[in-house]
């Protein structure tokens, strides 16, 4: 009897993976899982325990502000202690502790508490990200960002839980219980990586190199690892799509439930259906589409993503109250386009610097990220006081801006002959 043996390159590239990219994308759905399902109504929680839309957008802006700090001690910290090790610890601070502080939370001083932890995630984005890709080969890395989403798209095909959960129970003491085993979860996913993963080449390299060198005079290395980042316009480019990608996320992931139960008035119970929705259509695409524009130079989707991404977001705002069917159509568009740009932008951060410097140049673009985004939570919050939708024509204009960087990116690449984003055939091209 023939053994079936899946064709699909994206099987293909799985079943492939080793060593640590293998331990990262495998552990992945168990931080994938209970993000999901907590995420679709942390803002309405908020609100059902007393905190304001403005309040919301200040935890927002304290938030990305204190990641800011954790992004600028990143790169070094990741060198000195090393990625696994790093990544494992930051986890459980980052993720473990807020999750159990949202579980007791009573007023708005608990969730600033917990946004404080919350930063230290931006420690292990760094650590994990060495980790998962220093010993990967470059052609499987759109591969592996496409798993990546794929386990965090079907991770979402739990968020219904959560409605249905408070459905029975209610919203806050539902999503008191869902904290606690965010909190169980996440713990466990941290356990499970470092069990499985191990240090990679360059990560003993530098923890050799640092052994010596204090965080202080580390830290000080930024500036000629600043000035190289300065000289490289496609690394500058990436850091502005990465930029546009962060401010829109965090407004989308913060305001759309508010707008969605109190503009459009859909029932609280019914609204994780649409992460459902959009983790089906984000999955399709990913098994159907992403093969073929993965052969594409990178200009042609991403463009396609930011203009999809701009009609969703008007379709959104024109949604009349308890329309369902034309909110879904928002939810599709909206996860096409994320599916369409968010792997690309992804693999721009990766092959696009310099890869003897990643942990410190991933860090100074986390931070370059985070000092333009902070500013945005709390505007958004004010936004959202005076008018629900407020917030997403804030989106519009950051997509338009996403639409300019990507042409200019593509003039560059055409002058200098050399595409940023080299096509991906995945496992079949390597």
């Amino acid at each position: 009897m023939k053994l079936y043996i899946p064709t699909h390159p994206l099987i293909k590239a799985l079943i492939h993976f080793r060593g640590n990219t293998r331990a990262c994308v495998y552990t992945e759905p168990l931080w994938g899982i209970t993000y999901n399902v907590f995420i679709t109504y942390a803002s309405l929680y908020m609100i059902a325990l007393g905190v304001s839309d403005a309040q919301i957008g200040m935890i927002t802006t304290l938030s990305l502000a204190l990641q800011t700090l954790a992004a600028f001690l990143s790169g070094v910290v990741t060198d000195k202690i090393g990625r696994r090790w790093l990544t494992f610890i930051a986890d459980l601070v980052g993720w473990s502790t807020p999750a159990l502080i949202w579980a007791i939370s009573q007023n708005v001083t608990w969730f600033i508490a917990a946004a404080i932890f919350n930063s230290f995630f931006r420690i292990s984005m760094t650590a994990w990200t060495c980790l998962m890709v220093e010993d990967t080969d470059p052609e499987v890395l759109v591969d592996m960002y496409a798993w990546i989403y794929i386990f965090a798209i079907t991770s979402a095909f739990f968020s219904p839980l959560s409605g249905w959960l408070i459905g029975i129970f209610g919203l806050v003491p539902a999503m008191r219980a869902i904290y606690f085993g965010a909190c169980i979860m996440f713990t466990i996913k941290a356990t499970a990586l470092f069990i499985f993963s191990k240090e990679t080449s360059h990560g003993k390299v530098r923890m050799q190199e640092t052994r010596g060198q204090s965080l202080l005079s580390m830290m000080g290395e930024y500036r000629g690892v600043l000035k190289e980042l300065l000289k490289t316009p496609q690394t500058l480019y990436t850091l502005g799509l990465m930029t546009v990608m962060s401010i829109t996320s965090t407004i989308t992931s913060t305001f759309w439930s508010v707008l969605v139960a109190e503009k459009i008035h859909i029932p609280l119970d019914q609204i994780a259906i649409f992460p459902l929705i959009r983790s089906l259509v984000m999955l399709g695409f990913f098994f159907g589409v992403l093969p073929r524009i993965g052969r594409l130079p990178f200009k042609r989707p991403m463009m396609w993503g930011y203009l999809t991404f701009i009609l969703g977001q008007v379709i959104l705002i024109l949604v009349p109250e308890k329309n369902i069917g034309m909110l879904a159509v928002s939810a599709v568009l909206d996860a096409f386009s994320l599916a369409m740009v968010s792997p690309q932008v992804d693999k721009l951060s990766i092959v696009t610097v310099d890869p003897e410097e990643r942990a410190r140049i991933m860090s100074l673009l986390y931070i370059g990220t985070l000092i333009v985004s902070s500013p945005f939570g709390w505007i958004a919050g004010i936004l959202s006081s005076i008018d629900k939708a407020f917030p997403f024509y804030l989106n519009i204009t950051f997509y338009a801006l996403g639409i300019l960087l990507t042409f200019f990116a593509a003039r560059l690449a055409l002058k200098t002959g050399e595409d940023p984003l080299p096509a991906s055939g995945g496992v079949d091209a390597a």
